[in-house]
């Protein structure tokens, strides 16, 4: 067998960017994840030929967007249509607003939104990764579970992605040390 990525299933999101109306895109991802809690950090992976690697690589911010169920379809046509010659948020109806701490704006129908400074840019081959500072964290309403104030993000329906497909994440296994709690 060939070397390749078997780690799967990944994340499914959708990374906005720009620093003005006329400039905003989407770009679909699935190579991204946390690299450290503290600081809050993370990373996203773009190959440079994309249009919004050098929007990113330029303003040295985007926000990652989740995907949940309703969103599968945004995502995908982001994923395979370049902002070079679509504007995503026209074509797909989502909606810009404004970011607290970046310029890039947060697509207002996701569940989650990070927004994200660009700390360092690692040329890997195919792709360059983008190491981010975590700035700010904005989830929906529906997320909190209103007794307790949690949030529970098994109500934002999350989608991952696995060889060509996407998936919507379902039932919950288990807790962090539910293996070793007393019974």
């Amino acid at each position: 067998m060939r070397a390749g990525n078997m780690l799967n299933p990944e994340p499914a999101v959708m990374v906005s960017c720009g620093e003005s109306i006329g400039e905003y895109n989407i770009i679909t991802i699935g190579w991204t994840g946390t690299i450290c809690s503290d600081p809050p950090m993370c990373y996203i992976s773009v190959r440079p030929e994309r249009h919004s690697y050098g929007i990113i690589k330029r303003t040295g911010e985007f926000v990652i967007n989740l995907v949940s169920r309703d969103l599968t379809t945004a995502a995908d046509w982001c994923g395979v249509r370049s902002g070079a010659k679509f504007n995503k948020f026209l074509e797909t109806g989502l909606t810009p607003v404004r970011a607290t701490q970046v310029k890039a704006p947060l697509i207002h129908e996701a569940p989650v939104n990070l927004e994200c400074r660009v700390k360092q840019v690692m040329p890997l081959g195919s792709h360059d990764m983008f190491i981010a500072d975590i700035l700010a964290v904005h989830a929906a309403e529906k997320l909190f579970n209103p007794k307790t104030d949690a949030i529970e993000l098994w109500r934002a329906h999350l989608v991952a992605y696995s060889h060509g497909h996407y998936y919507e994440l379902g039932k919950i296994l288990g807790k962090f040390g539910f293996s070793v709690e007393k019974k």
